[in-house]
Protein backbone atom coordinates (compact mmCIF):
# COMPACT_ATOMS: atom_id res chain seq x y z
CA UNK A 1 0.00 0.00 0.00
CA UNK A 2 2.81 2.75 0.88
CA UNK A 3 4.81 1.77 -2.52
CA UNK A 4 1.17 2.18 -4.33
CA UNK A 5 0.71 6.37 -2.40
CA UNK A 6 4.47 6.48 -3.06
CA UNK A 7 4.04 5.78 -6.91
CA UNK A 8 0.67 8.44 -7.42
CA UNK A 9 2.17 10.98 -5.56
CA UNK A 10 5.62 10.65 -7.99
CA UNK A 11 2.88 10.81 -10.86
CA UNK A 12 1.59 13.84 -9.51
CA UNK A 13 4.83 15.76 -9.12
CA UNK A 14 6.25 14.41 -12.24
CA UNK A 15 2.52 15.21 -14.34
CA UNK A 16 1.33 18.29 -12.90
CA UNK A 17 -0.49 19.51 -16.20
CA UNK A 18 -2.00 15.68 -16.74
CA UNK A 19 -3.01 15.53 -13.04
CA UNK A 20 -4.78 19.11 -13.42
CA UNK A 21 -6.97 18.49 -16.58
CA UNK A 22 -8.06 15.24 -14.86
CA UNK A 23 -9.19 17.02 -11.88
CA UNK A 24 -10.83 19.72 -14.16
CA UNK A 25 -12.82 16.80 -15.89
CA UNK A 26 -14.15 15.24 -13.09
CA UNK A 27 -15.18 17.97 -11.54
CA UNK A 28 -17.20 19.26 -14.78
CA UNK A 29 -18.40 15.39 -14.81
CA UNK A 30 -19.99 15.50 -11.14
CA UNK A 31 -21.34 19.28 -11.85
CA UNK A 32 -22.79 17.46 -15.63
CA UNK A 33 -24.68 14.64 -13.66
CA UNK A 34 -25.93 16.42 -10.80
CA UNK A 35 -27.74 19.13 -13.46
CA UNK A 36 -29.25 16.04 -15.15
CA UNK A 37 -30.67 14.85 -11.95
CA UNK A 38 -32.25 18.26 -10.82
CA UNK A 39 -34.60 20.05 -12.06
CA UNK A 40 -32.92 23.11 -14.05
CA UNK A 41 -36.29 25.18 -14.03
CA UNK A 42 -37.03 24.42 -10.37
CA UNK A 43 -40.35 23.63 -11.14
CA UNK A 44 -42.54 21.57 -8.68
CA UNK A 45 -43.72 18.61 -9.86
CA UNK A 46 -47.13 16.61 -8.37
CA UNK A 47 -48.33 13.25 -8.72
CA UNK A 48 -52.41 13.12 -8.51
CA UNK A 49 -55.11 10.15 -8.22
CA UNK A 50 -58.63 10.21 -8.50
CA UNK A 51 -61.55 10.25 -5.86
CA UNK A 52 -62.96 6.80 -6.27
CA UNK A 53 -65.29 4.01 -4.66
CA UNK A 54 -63.55 1.06 -2.82
CA UNK A 55 -64.15 -0.98 0.22
CA UNK A 56 -62.78 -0.11 3.84
CA UNK A 57 -62.01 -2.95 6.12
CA UNK A 58 -60.43 -1.57 9.59
CA UNK A 59 -59.03 -4.93 11.74
CA UNK A 60 -57.37 -5.61 14.84
CA UNK A 61 -54.76 -7.64 15.06
CA UNK A 62 -53.21 -10.41 17.72
CA UNK A 63 -51.98 -13.78 18.18
CA UNK A 64 -52.39 -16.90 20.43
CA UNK A 65 -52.68 -20.66 20.46
CA UNK A 66 -54.99 -23.10 19.27
CA UNK A 67 -57.47 -24.77 21.96
CA UNK A 68 -60.52 -27.47 22.26
CA UNK A 69 -63.34 -27.25 24.08
CA UNK A 70 -63.04 -29.35 27.46
CA UNK A 71 -64.76 -33.18 26.97
CA UNK A 72 -68.23 -33.32 28.50
CA UNK A 73 -69.61 -36.17 30.00
CA UNK A 74 -73.52 -37.35 29.16
CA UNK A 75 -75.07 -38.65 31.99
CA UNK A 76 -78.11 -40.55 32.86
CA UNK A 77 -80.53 -38.92 35.28
CA UNK A 78 -82.85 -41.73 36.42
CA UNK A 79 -82.10 -45.61 36.11
CA UNK A 80 -83.88 -47.97 33.43
CA UNK A 81 -83.68 -50.38 31.11
CA UNK A 82 -82.31 -49.11 27.60
CA UNK A 83 -84.77 -49.52 24.61
CA UNK A 84 -82.47 -47.43 22.18
CA UNK A 85 -78.72 -46.29 21.23
CA UNK A 86 -78.51 -43.91 18.57
CA UNK A 87 -74.81 -43.99 18.58
CA UNK A 88 -71.47 -46.22 18.87
CA UNK A 89 -67.74 -45.31 19.97
CA UNK A 90 -66.48 -42.89 17.03
CA UNK A 91 -69.80 -41.39 15.47
CA UNK A 92 -70.14 -37.84 15.31
CA UNK A 93 -72.52 -36.20 17.05
CA UNK A 94 -74.86 -33.38 16.79
CA UNK A 95 -75.89 -31.02 19.85
CA UNK A 96 -79.85 -32.33 20.30
CA UNK A 97 -79.78 -35.95 19.05
CA UNK A 98 -80.88 -38.43 21.04
CA UNK A 99 -77.91 -40.60 22.02
CA UNK A 100 -79.50 -43.14 24.30
CA UNK A 101 -83.51 -43.74 25.48
CA UNK A 102 -84.67 -46.02 28.74
CA UNK A 103 -88.30 -47.72 29.04
CA UNK A 104 -90.85 -45.15 29.47
CA UNK A 105 -93.41 -47.80 30.52
CA UNK A 106 -93.13 -47.42 34.11
CA UNK A 107 -93.21 -43.00 34.03
CA UNK A 108 -95.86 -42.68 31.39
CA UNK A 109 -97.80 -45.03 34.01
CA UNK A 110 -97.34 -42.64 36.69
CA UNK A 111 -97.98 -39.15 34.34
CA UNK A 112 -101.38 -40.76 33.61
CA UNK A 113 -101.74 -41.32 37.31
CA UNK A 114 -100.94 -37.82 38.23
CA UNK A 115 -103.16 -36.49 34.94
CA UNK A 116 -106.09 -38.69 36.41
CA UNK A 117 -105.12 -37.01 40.25
CA UNK A 118 -105.17 -33.33 38.62
CA UNK A 119 -107.95 -33.91 36.66
CA UNK A 120 -110.47 -34.79 39.61
CA UNK A 121 -109.53 -31.79 41.79
CA UNK A 122 -109.96 -29.56 38.80
CA UNK A 123 -113.34 -30.95 38.45
CA UNK A 124 -114.42 -30.63 42.16
CA UNK A 125 -112.78 -27.09 42.02
CA UNK A 126 -115.25 -26.28 38.84
CA UNK A 127 -118.10 -27.88 41.14
CA UNK A 128 -117.52 -25.87 43.67
CA UNK A 129 -117.76 -22.51 41.39
CA UNK A 130 -121.10 -23.96 39.92
CA UNK A 131 -122.36 -24.84 43.40
CA UNK A 132 -121.39 -21.40 45.65
CA UNK A 133 -124.13 -19.62 44.17
CA UNK A 134 -126.04 -16.65 46.06
CA UNK A 135 -129.05 -18.34 44.38
CA UNK A 136 -128.43 -21.73 46.21
CA UNK A 137 -127.48 -24.97 43.94
CA UNK A 138 -128.36 -23.48 40.38
CA UNK A 139 -124.88 -23.19 38.43
CA UNK A 140 -125.06 -19.65 37.30
CA UNK A 141 -124.40 -18.13 33.68
CA UNK A 142 -121.79 -16.20 35.33
CA UNK A 143 -119.68 -19.02 37.17
CA UNK A 144 -120.01 -20.91 33.84
CA UNK A 145 -117.98 -18.58 32.33
CA UNK A 146 -115.54 -18.35 34.93
CA UNK A 147 -114.97 -22.46 34.18
CA UNK A 148 -114.80 -22.48 30.98
CA UNK A 149 -112.58 -19.98 30.85
CA UNK A 150 -110.04 -21.61 33.06
CA UNK A 151 -110.74 -24.58 31.28
CA UNK A 152 -109.78 -22.91 28.32
CA UNK A 153 -106.64 -21.60 29.75
CA UNK A 154 -105.90 -25.14 31.20
CA UNK A 155 -106.23 -26.86 28.06
CA UNK A 156 -104.45 -24.17 25.93
CA UNK A 157 -101.35 -24.86 28.35
CA UNK A 158 -101.76 -28.70 28.16
CA UNK A 159 -101.61 -28.20 24.07
CA UNK A 160 -98.45 -26.49 24.44
CA UNK A 161 -97.03 -28.60 26.90
CA UNK A 162 -98.17 -31.51 24.23
CA UNK A 163 -96.54 -30.00 20.95
CA UNK A 164 -92.63 -29.65 23.50
CA UNK A 165 -93.04 -32.93 23.88
CA UNK A 166 -92.71 -33.32 20.01
CA UNK A 167 -91.17 -30.01 18.83
CA UNK A 168 -87.60 -30.67 20.11
CA UNK A 169 -87.60 -34.04 18.11
CA UNK A 170 -89.10 -32.56 15.03
CA UNK A 171 -86.56 -29.84 15.43
CA UNK A 172 -83.34 -32.09 15.71
CA UNK A 173 -84.65 -34.48 13.07
CA UNK A 174 -85.05 -31.73 10.55
CA UNK A 175 -81.38 -30.35 11.46
CA UNK A 176 -80.20 -34.04 10.72
CA UNK A 177 -82.26 -34.09 7.46
CA UNK A 178 -80.53 -30.67 6.37
CA UNK A 179 -77.43 -29.99 7.95
CA UNK A 180 -76.21 -33.68 8.56
CA UNK A 181 -73.84 -35.55 6.77
CA UNK A 182 -75.64 -38.84 6.26
CA UNK A 183 -76.13 -38.54 2.23
CA UNK A 184 -72.30 -37.84 1.61
CA UNK A 185 -70.82 -40.06 4.08
CA UNK A 186 -69.86 -36.98 6.41
CA UNK A 187 -68.29 -35.42 3.55
CA UNK A 188 -70.22 -32.95 2.68
CA UNK A 189 -73.87 -31.29 4.65
CA UNK A 190 -76.86 -32.75 3.07
CA UNK A 191 -78.26 -29.69 1.83
CA UNK A 192 -75.08 -28.83 -0.47
CA UNK A 193 -75.03 -32.76 -1.22
CA UNK A 194 -78.36 -32.34 -2.61
CA UNK A 195 -77.80 -28.77 -4.01
CA UNK A 196 -74.67 -29.84 -5.95
CA UNK A 197 -76.57 -33.45 -7.19
CA UNK A 198 -79.00 -31.63 -8.66
CA UNK A 199 -77.96 -28.69 -10.05
CA UNK A 200 -75.93 -29.82 -12.88
CA UNK A 201 -79.66 -31.22 -14.44
CA UNK A 202 -81.94 -28.46 -12.50
CA UNK A 203 -81.23 -25.04 -11.66
CA UNK A 204 -84.44 -24.36 -10.04
CA UNK A 205 -82.78 -26.71 -7.03
CA UNK A 206 -81.05 -23.00 -6.22
CA UNK A 207 -84.48 -21.92 -5.01
CA UNK A 208 -85.92 -25.17 -3.50
CA UNK A 209 -82.40 -24.76 -1.57
CA UNK A 210 -82.61 -21.82 -0.34
CA UNK A 211 -86.05 -21.84 0.66
CA UNK A 212 -85.29 -24.57 2.87
CA UNK A 213 -82.25 -22.77 4.32
CA UNK A 214 -83.95 -19.43 4.93
CA UNK A 215 -87.59 -21.75 6.53
CA UNK A 216 -85.82 -23.56 8.35
CA UNK A 217 -83.55 -20.73 9.63
CA UNK A 218 -86.74 -18.97 10.59
CA UNK A 219 -88.20 -21.61 12.39
CA UNK A 220 -84.76 -22.51 14.49
CA UNK A 221 -85.17 -18.64 15.61
CA UNK A 222 -88.46 -19.12 16.82
CA UNK A 223 -88.40 -22.39 18.49
CA UNK A 224 -85.31 -21.68 20.08
CA UNK A 225 -86.80 -18.43 21.65
CA UNK A 226 -90.30 -20.32 22.16
CA UNK A 227 -88.70 -22.73 24.18
CA UNK A 228 -87.07 -20.33 26.68
CA UNK A 229 -90.53 -19.09 26.84
CA UNK A 230 -92.15 -22.28 27.59
CA UNK A 231 -89.58 -23.20 30.25
CA UNK A 232 -90.37 -19.86 32.23
CA UNK A 233 -94.18 -20.12 31.61
CA UNK A 234 -96.28 -21.96 34.25
CA UNK A 235 -99.86 -23.05 34.15
CA UNK A 236 -100.17 -20.35 37.49
CA UNK A 237 -98.90 -17.81 35.19
CA UNK A 238 -101.20 -15.18 34.70
CA UNK A 239 -103.46 -15.61 31.81
CA UNK A 240 -101.91 -12.69 29.11
CA UNK A 241 -98.72 -14.92 29.63
CA UNK A 242 -100.57 -18.05 28.90
CA UNK A 243 -102.04 -16.66 25.83
CA UNK A 244 -98.85 -14.83 24.43
CA UNK A 245 -97.63 -18.44 24.51
CA UNK A 246 -99.98 -20.45 23.09
CA UNK A 247 -99.96 -17.55 20.36
CA UNK A 248 -96.21 -17.82 20.16
CA UNK A 249 -96.17 -21.37 19.89
CA UNK A 250 -99.23 -21.62 17.39
CA UNK A 251 -96.92 -19.24 14.97
CA UNK A 252 -93.72 -21.18 15.60
CA UNK A 253 -95.46 -24.56 14.71
CA UNK A 254 -96.42 -22.76 11.68
CA UNK A 255 -93.15 -21.84 10.69
CA UNK A 256 -91.71 -25.42 11.53
CA UNK A 257 -94.63 -27.10 9.46
CA UNK A 258 -93.12 -24.48 6.31
CA UNK A 259 -89.37 -25.47 6.89
CA UNK A 260 -90.74 -29.66 6.83
CA UNK A 261 -92.43 -28.48 3.41
CA UNK A 262 -89.18 -26.86 1.74
CA UNK A 263 -87.15 -29.35 3.16
CA UNK A 264 -89.50 -32.66 1.32
CA UNK A 265 -89.55 -30.20 -2.01
CA UNK A 266 -85.59 -30.19 -1.89
CA UNK A 267 -85.26 -33.95 -1.36
CA UNK A 268 -88.79 -34.75 -3.78
CA UNK A 269 -87.10 -32.71 -6.64
CA UNK A 270 -83.70 -34.54 -5.81
CA UNK A 271 -85.47 -37.87 -6.27
CA UNK A 272 -87.63 -36.50 -8.68
CA UNK A 273 -84.63 -35.30 -11.12
CA UNK A 274 -82.26 -38.59 -10.55
CA UNK A 275 -85.48 -40.56 -11.48
CA UNK A 276 -85.53 -38.41 -14.83
CA UNK A 277 -82.14 -39.27 -15.17
CA UNK A 278 -82.11 -42.67 -14.87
CA UNK A 279 -79.57 -42.48 -11.52
CA UNK A 280 -79.78 -43.87 -8.58
CA UNK A 281 -80.66 -42.47 -5.81
CA UNK A 282 -79.51 -41.96 -1.96
CA UNK A 283 -81.75 -44.56 -0.04
CA UNK A 284 -81.30 -42.57 3.03
CA UNK A 285 -83.30 -39.94 0.99
CA UNK A 286 -86.47 -41.76 1.29
CA UNK A 287 -85.57 -42.47 5.14
CA UNK A 288 -85.46 -38.59 5.48
CA UNK A 289 -89.06 -38.27 3.69
CA UNK A 290 -90.66 -40.60 5.74
CA UNK A 291 -89.32 -38.90 8.95
CA UNK A 292 -90.57 -35.25 7.18
CA UNK A 293 -94.46 -37.08 6.41
CA UNK A 294 -94.62 -37.83 9.97
CA UNK A 295 -93.21 -34.39 10.87
CA UNK A 296 -95.78 -33.03 8.79
CA UNK A 297 -99.01 -34.96 10.37
CA UNK A 298 -97.49 -33.50 13.67
CA UNK A 299 -97.28 -30.34 13.56
CA UNK A 300 -100.75 -30.27 11.44
CA UNK A 301 -102.32 -32.43 14.40
CA UNK A 302 -100.67 -29.54 17.09
CA UNK A 303 -101.97 -26.48 14.97
CA UNK A 304 -105.70 -27.11 15.03
CA UNK A 305 -105.50 -27.87 18.89
CA UNK A 306 -103.50 -24.28 19.23
CA UNK A 307 -105.68 -22.91 17.13
CA UNK A 308 -108.99 -24.14 18.83
CA UNK A 309 -107.42 -23.17 22.62
CA UNK A 310 -107.23 -19.90 20.95
CA UNK A 311 -111.09 -20.07 19.97
CA UNK A 312 -112.12 -21.26 22.85
CA UNK A 313 -110.16 -18.43 25.16
CA UNK A 314 -111.44 -15.73 22.87
CA UNK A 315 -114.77 -17.30 23.75
CA UNK A 316 -115.00 -17.89 27.10
CA UNK A 317 -113.27 -14.27 27.28
CA UNK A 318 -116.48 -13.00 25.68
CA UNK A 319 -118.59 -14.56 27.74
CA UNK A 320 -117.01 -13.89 31.56
CA UNK A 321 -117.98 -12.41 34.62
CA UNK A 322 -115.89 -12.29 37.58
CA UNK A 323 -117.22 -14.39 40.29
CA UNK A 324 -116.55 -13.78 44.03
CA UNK A 325 -116.50 -17.25 45.30
CA UNK A 326 -114.27 -18.63 48.11
CA UNK A 327 -112.35 -22.00 46.90
CA UNK A 328 -108.87 -20.92 47.90
CA UNK A 329 -108.48 -24.74 49.88
CA UNK A 330 -110.19 -26.59 47.01
CA UNK A 331 -107.27 -24.33 44.46
CA UNK A 332 -104.84 -25.36 46.66
CA UNK A 333 -105.18 -28.95 46.13
CA UNK A 334 -105.35 -28.15 42.38
CA UNK A 335 -101.77 -26.55 42.87
CA UNK A 336 -100.55 -29.39 44.53
CA UNK A 337 -101.85 -31.81 42.04
CA UNK A 338 -100.27 -29.93 39.18
CA UNK A 339 -96.96 -29.69 40.71
CA UNK A 340 -96.90 -33.49 40.85
CA UNK A 341 -98.16 -33.77 37.49
CA UNK A 342 -95.00 -31.65 36.76
CA UNK A 343 -92.52 -33.64 38.30
CA UNK A 344 -93.75 -36.59 36.93
CA UNK A 345 -93.60 -35.57 33.27
CA UNK A 346 -90.26 -33.89 34.48
CA UNK A 347 -89.12 -37.77 34.91
CA UNK A 348 -90.23 -38.85 31.79
CA UNK A 349 -88.14 -36.38 30.09
CA UNK A 350 -85.40 -37.35 31.31
CA UNK A 351 -85.80 -40.69 29.98
CA UNK A 352 -84.30 -39.35 27.27
CA UNK A 353 -80.78 -38.31 26.74
CA UNK A 354 -79.97 -36.06 24.28
CA UNK A 355 -76.32 -34.57 23.23
CA UNK A 356 -75.98 -31.64 25.17
CA UNK A 357 -72.73 -30.55 22.84
CA UNK A 358 -71.48 -31.73 19.15
CA UNK A 359 -68.45 -33.79 19.02
CA UNK A 360 -66.94 -37.23 18.68
CA UNK A 361 -69.01 -39.88 20.89
CA UNK A 362 -67.06 -42.48 23.00
CA UNK A 363 -66.93 -44.36 26.36
CA UNK A 364 -70.28 -45.50 24.93
CA UNK A 365 -70.75 -48.93 26.95
CA UNK A 366 -74.46 -49.17 27.19
CA UNK A 367 -76.35 -51.71 24.64
CA UNK A 368 -79.93 -52.09 24.28
CA UNK A 369 -81.42 -53.96 27.19
CA UNK A 370 -78.51 -53.14 29.57
CA UNK A 371 -80.52 -51.53 32.79
CA UNK A 372 -78.28 -48.30 33.74
CA UNK A 373 -78.09 -46.21 36.72
CA UNK A 374 -78.06 -42.41 37.05
CA UNK A 375 -74.91 -42.03 36.15
CA UNK A 376 -72.11 -41.24 32.95
CA UNK A 377 -72.94 -43.14 29.67
CA UNK A 378 -71.19 -41.34 27.43
CA UNK A 379 -68.18 -38.88 26.72
CA UNK A 380 -68.59 -36.59 23.71
CA UNK A 381 -65.16 -35.09 22.85
CA UNK A 382 -65.20 -31.71 20.86
CA UNK A 383 -64.07 -31.59 17.37
CA UNK A 384 -64.25 -27.92 16.99
CA UNK A 385 -61.29 -25.64 17.39
CA UNK A 386 -61.29 -22.05 19.25
CA UNK A 387 -58.05 -19.41 18.81
CA UNK A 388 -57.33 -17.74 22.23
CA UNK A 389 -55.71 -14.38 22.39
CA UNK A 390 -54.69 -11.49 24.57
CA UNK A 391 -55.39 -8.16 23.72
CA UNK A 392 -54.47 -5.09 25.32
CA UNK A 393 -57.29 -2.58 27.25
CA UNK A 394 -57.28 -0.23 23.77
CA UNK A 395 -57.84 -2.77 21.09
CA UNK A 396 -60.28 -4.64 23.73
CA UNK A 397 -62.82 -1.71 23.16
CA UNK A 398 -63.53 -2.59 19.57
CA UNK A 399 -64.05 -5.82 20.58
CA UNK A 400 -67.42 -7.38 19.98
CA UNK A 401 -68.58 -11.21 20.07
CA UNK A 402 -70.12 -11.97 16.63
CA UNK A 403 -67.80 -9.95 15.13
CA UNK A 404 -65.65 -12.35 11.98
CA UNK A 405 -61.88 -12.57 11.57
CA UNK A 406 -59.59 -14.35 9.56
CA UNK A 407 -57.20 -16.71 11.48
CA UNK A 408 -53.75 -17.84 9.53
CA UNK A 409 -51.29 -20.71 11.15
CA UNK A 410 -47.45 -20.36 11.67
CA UNK A 411 -47.17 -24.59 10.99
CA UNK A 412 -49.94 -24.67 8.58
CA UNK A 413 -48.64 -22.66 5.01
CA UNK A 414 -51.46 -20.80 3.02
CA UNK A 415 -53.95 -21.98 4.68
CA UNK A 416 -56.40 -19.22 6.38
CA UNK A 417 -59.83 -20.22 8.18
CA UNK A 418 -63.17 -17.57 9.30
CA UNK A 419 -63.67 -17.31 12.73
CA UNK A 420 -66.33 -15.80 14.91
CA UNK A 421 -65.68 -13.71 18.13
CA UNK A 422 -67.12 -15.85 21.03
CA UNK A 423 -66.27 -14.96 23.63
CA UNK A 424 -64.84 -11.48 25.47
CA UNK A 425 -63.53 -11.36 29.18
CA UNK A 426 -65.09 -8.80 31.43
CA UNK A 427 -62.50 -8.82 33.37
CA UNK A 428 -58.31 -8.66 32.53
CA UNK A 429 -55.60 -9.67 33.67
CA UNK A 430 -52.49 -7.66 35.02
CA UNK A 431 -49.17 -8.55 34.04
CA UNK A 432 -46.20 -6.19 34.90
CA UNK A 433 -48.58 -3.14 34.86
CA UNK A 434 -50.03 -3.76 31.35
CA UNK A 435 -53.82 -4.60 31.65
CA UNK A 436 -54.96 -7.77 28.91
CA UNK A 437 -58.31 -9.47 28.15
CA UNK A 438 -58.27 -13.11 26.76
CA UNK A 439 -60.58 -12.92 23.21
CA UNK A 440 -62.08 -16.43 22.21
CA UNK A 441 -62.75 -16.78 18.21
CA UNK A 442 -64.39 -20.52 17.37
CA UNK A 443 -63.50 -21.74 13.65
CA UNK A 444 -66.24 -21.59 11.53
CA UNK A 445 -64.89 -24.32 9.81
CA UNK A 446 -62.63 -27.28 10.95
CA UNK A 447 -59.41 -28.72 9.23
CA UNK A 448 -57.94 -31.80 10.56
CA UNK A 449 -53.99 -30.17 10.32
CA UNK A 450 -54.87 -27.54 12.63
CA UNK A 451 -53.54 -28.61 16.46
CA UNK A 452 -54.78 -27.68 19.75
CA UNK A 453 -51.50 -25.80 21.01
CA UNK A 454 -50.20 -24.04 17.60
CA UNK A 455 -49.69 -20.82 16.63
CA UNK A 456 -52.55 -18.87 15.22
CA UNK A 457 -52.52 -15.43 14.58
CA UNK A 458 -56.22 -13.35 13.90
CA UNK A 459 -57.16 -10.29 12.13
CA UNK A 460 -60.75 -9.48 13.91
CA UNK A 461 -62.96 -7.32 11.42
CA UNK A 462 -64.21 -4.54 13.61
CA UNK A 463 -66.09 -2.21 10.82
CA UNK A 464 -66.48 -2.60 6.97
CA UNK A 465 -67.95 -0.34 4.48
CA UNK A 466 -68.58 -1.08 0.79
CA UNK A 467 -68.67 1.40 -2.22
CA UNK A 468 -67.49 4.57 -0.15
CA UNK A 469 -65.76 7.17 -1.62
CA UNK A 470 -61.93 7.40 -0.44
CA UNK A 471 -58.83 8.87 -1.08
CA UNK A 472 -54.94 7.38 -0.90
CA UNK A 473 -53.94 8.16 3.18
CA UNK A 474 -51.07 10.42 1.74
CA UNK A 475 -53.53 12.45 0.35
CA UNK A 476 -55.23 13.27 3.54
CA UNK A 477 -53.94 16.48 5.19
CA UNK A 478 -54.76 17.97 8.66
CA UNK A 479 -55.05 21.74 10.35
CA UNK A 480 -55.69 20.72 14.37
CA UNK A 481 -59.62 18.98 13.76
CA UNK A 482 -60.32 20.01 10.01
CA UNK A 483 -58.95 17.81 7.57
CA UNK A 484 -58.35 19.04 3.41
CA UNK A 485 -56.91 17.34 0.42
CA UNK A 486 -55.00 19.76 -2.02
CA UNK A 487 -56.11 20.23 -5.44
CA UNK A 488 -54.07 21.21 -8.74
CA UNK A 489 -55.87 23.34 -11.17
CA UNK A 490 -54.18 24.60 -14.04
CA UNK A 491 -50.83 24.60 -12.53
CA UNK A 492 -52.26 26.10 -9.21
CA UNK A 493 -52.35 24.18 -5.29
CA UNK A 494 -55.42 25.06 -3.23
CA UNK A 495 -56.90 23.74 -0.18
CA UNK A 496 -60.47 21.60 -0.48
CA UNK A 497 -61.91 21.10 3.24
CA UNK A 498 -63.25 17.38 3.37
CA UNK A 499 -64.94 14.98 5.97
CA UNK A 500 -63.66 12.38 6.56
CA UNK A 501 -64.85 8.60 8.22
CA UNK A 502 -63.57 5.30 8.16
CA UNK A 503 -59.49 4.69 7.21
CA UNK A 504 -57.53 1.93 6.74
CA UNK A 505 -53.92 1.55 6.06
CA UNK A 506 -54.15 2.79 2.63
CA UNK A 507 -57.89 4.44 2.12
CA UNK A 508 -59.63 7.15 3.75
CA UNK A 509 -63.23 7.39 3.51
CA UNK A 510 -64.75 10.86 2.24
CA UNK A 511 -68.17 11.60 3.87
CA UNK A 512 -68.17 15.42 2.02
CA UNK A 513 -66.31 17.29 -0.23
CA UNK A 514 -65.68 15.79 -2.71
CA UNK A 515 -66.98 13.87 -5.78
CA UNK A 516 -65.47 10.52 -7.22
CA UNK A 517 -63.70 11.66 -9.80
CA UNK A 518 -62.11 14.45 -8.38
CA UNK A 519 -58.49 14.43 -8.64
CA UNK A 520 -56.22 15.11 -5.30
CA UNK A 521 -52.53 15.94 -4.81
CA UNK A 522 -51.07 12.18 -3.12
CA UNK A 523 -46.92 13.56 -4.05
CA UNK A 524 -45.18 16.19 -4.09
CA UNK A 525 -41.81 16.50 -6.56
CA UNK A 526 -39.62 19.85 -6.36
CA UNK A 527 -36.71 20.68 -8.44
CA UNK A 528 -34.25 19.04 -6.88
CA UNK A 529 -35.87 15.70 -6.59
CA UNK A 530 -36.67 15.39 -3.09
CA UNK A 531 -39.66 13.16 -2.85
CA UNK A 532 -42.82 14.65 -0.55
CA UNK A 533 -46.07 12.89 0.40
CA UNK A 534 -48.79 15.38 1.07
CA UNK A 535 -49.24 14.63 4.55
CA UNK A 536 -45.53 14.52 5.70
CA UNK A 537 -44.01 17.20 8.09
CA UNK A 538 -47.32 17.82 9.53
CA UNK A 539 -47.50 15.00 12.35
CA UNK A 540 -51.26 15.54 12.69
CA UNK A 541 -52.20 12.35 9.98
CA UNK A 542 -52.90 9.55 12.79
CA UNK A 543 -53.16 5.71 11.79
CA UNK A 544 -56.09 3.47 13.35
CA UNK A 545 -55.57 1.24 16.32
CA UNK A 546 -53.96 -2.07 15.40
CA UNK A 547 -53.51 -1.21 11.98
CA UNK A 548 -57.27 -0.69 11.58
CA UNK A 549 -56.71 3.14 9.95
CA UNK A 550 -58.07 6.43 10.61
CA UNK A 551 -60.54 6.62 13.58
CA UNK A 552 -64.16 8.10 12.39
CA UNK A 553 -64.79 11.54 13.02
Amino acid sequence: MKHFISVIKKFVVVHKVITGIIIILLLFGGYKIYSSLADDSGETQYTTAAAAKDTIITTITGSGQVSAPDQTDVKAKVSGDVVYVGFKNGDTVKTGQLILQLDTSDAKKSLRDAQISLDQVQLALEKMKGLSTEEGNIRGVKEKAVEDLDSAYENGFNTVSNAFLDLPDVMAGLQDVLLGYNLSDSSQQNIYYLYDAVYPYNANVYTFKNDAVDSYNAARAAYDQNFIDYKATSRFSDTIAIENLIEETYNTTKLISESVRDANNLIQLYKDTFTEQNKKTNSTADTYLSQLSSYTGKANTYLSSLLSSKTSIQSSKEDLIETNFDIKDQEIKVTQAQDNLDDVQDNLNKHYIYAPVSGVITQITAKKGDSVSASSIATIIPTSRIAELSLNEVDVTNIKVGQKATLTFDAVDELTISGTVSEVDSIGTVSQGVVNYSVKIVFDTEDSRVKPGMSVNAAIITDIKQDVLSVSNSAVKSNGNQYYVEILDNGDVSNQMIEIGLADDTKTEIISGLEEGDEVITQTINGISQTTNSNAGNGNFMMGIGGGGMPSR
